[in-house]
């Protein structure tokens, strides 16, 4: 008899302490999924957007994921503002596309009274290829007035000048590209006057044409990721620098172009990888000579940071 009760005793023991602690165990994993879900709202609530509190010395930028397709930063990025130099992009993919690769170039008077003196010599003779390369990095107005010249000698309009046959090619490339704010008065971005830019765009566009030409024509951006290089013509050796001396240090670094005039301040645009075919590109226009690439720096590193974030 006392057996059975203490059987009984035992059972009821065992039942309530099994109840007991399924009650303690199903309150703990309650508790401990709320703490975790509480923790990931934190932790999302506390990721801090790094462009929040960007300052940046540029008038107009723009972040592109070409990847992705989609931007990542924009700051007046659809401002008009001159372009100075960044518009020997549209001078070196117009020339790409329509000048035989295997055609000579040879430097005259005219090509080298442009502004600036950036080694070429008259009458040296060069492969189209490398005087693309030369005129991109050492940011070459003769070069580009040469390169102008092979189009306008190619397609000649009745009652215009060479140069005014490749402005109306460069400006129609834009038209096609739907670059909605740009057009281009010379080959070079030279300013025409102290009022009046060789070429007018947006940092939006900039971004657009530089990922045009690494999608379309990377080899004709291929050298421009250098801080110098050796360029040949058929008859010297150039030693060349680029006139982004930062551009090696950017990670991942795809493609650069710099601009500067008196009128535009200091433009530069820049592709670099941030994986592997995964290009961003970064444009900031109107800042300064050595602003532009303080401006593109910080960008750089808020994009891999906003991309890590994701």
């Amino acid at each position: 008899m006392n057996f059975a009760k203490n059987k009984n005793k035992i059972i009821v023991l065992i039942t309530t302490t099994v109840v007991l602690v399924g009650v303690f165990l199903f309150y703990f994993l309650s508790k401990k999924e709320e703490i975790i879900i509480e923790s990931e709202v934190n932790i999302a609530e506390e990721k801090i957007d790094p462009f929040e509190d960007l300052v940046l010395e540029a008038k107009s930028a723009f972040v592109w994921d070409t990847y992705e397709n989609k931007i990542i930063y924009s700051m007046n990025g659809e401002a008009q503002l001159p372009l100075a130099s960044l518009t020997k992009l549209m001078t070196a993919l117009v020339v790409s596309e329509l000048v035989p690769e295997g055609i000579i170039v040879t430097i005259d008077s005219q090509d080298i009274n442009e502004e600036g003196d950036s080694g070429f010599l008259m009458g040296e003779k060069w492969r189209l290829a490398d005087v693309l390369d030369f005129t991109l990095v050492s940011s070459s107005n003769d070069g580009a007035h040469a390169l102008a010249s092979i189009i306008g000698s190619i397609n000649t309009g009745e009652g215009q000048t060479q140069e005014e046959m490749f402005i109306k090619e460069m400006n129609q490339k834009a038209q096609n590209l739907g670059l909605i704010q740009t057009y281009f008065l010379n080959e070079s971005g030279l300013d025409v006057s102290q009022d009046v830019g060789g070429a007018y765009g947006s940092a939006k566009d900039v971004a657009m044409l530089m990922g045009q030409i690494i999608k379309e024509k990377p080899q004709i951006l291929e050298a421009t990721k250098y801080s110098s290089l050796e360029i040949k013509s058929k008859d010297f050796t150039h030693t060349v620098y680029n006139t982004n001396q930062y551009a090696e240090a950017i990670p991942g670094i795809i493609a650069s172009k710099t601009g500067f005039t008196d009128l535009a301040g200091g433009n530069l645009v820049i592709a670099f990888d941030i994986g592997i075919g995964h290009p961003i590109i970064v444009s900031v226009l109107g800042s300064s000579r050595e602003g532009r690439f303080k401006d593109v720096g910080k960008l750089v590193s808020a994009s891999i940071e906003k991309v890590a974030q994701e």
